[in-house]
């Protein structure tokens, strides 16, 4: 049985899992925003990276990202 986790627990989670994504594609945070701008997001590296340093986004914008990332059958257990 896992425990549950805090919203904060669960932000810096996400944060964790996209930066570790970006370092295995060795994708910057300014290509991650020119692939997001192809899926409709206006995201700049700075916005990203200050997302992903603070831990709190939206889940549209976790989304956008593994879209942009190409990723595909991510599970829960991975984040």
């Amino acid at each position: 049985m896992t425990l549950a986790k805090t919203e904060a627990e669960w932000g810096e989670r996400a944060a964790r899992f996209l930066k570790g994504e970006l370092k295995k594609a060795d994708m910057t945070y300014e290509d991650l925003a020119k692939r997001m701008k192809k899926h409709g997001f206006g995201e700049t590296k700075i916005s990203i990276a200050s997302k992903l340093s603070r831990g709190t986004f939206a889940a549209t914008f976790f989304l956008g990202a593994l879209a942009a990332m190409e990723m595909e059958g991510i599970r829960l257990e991975d984040v």
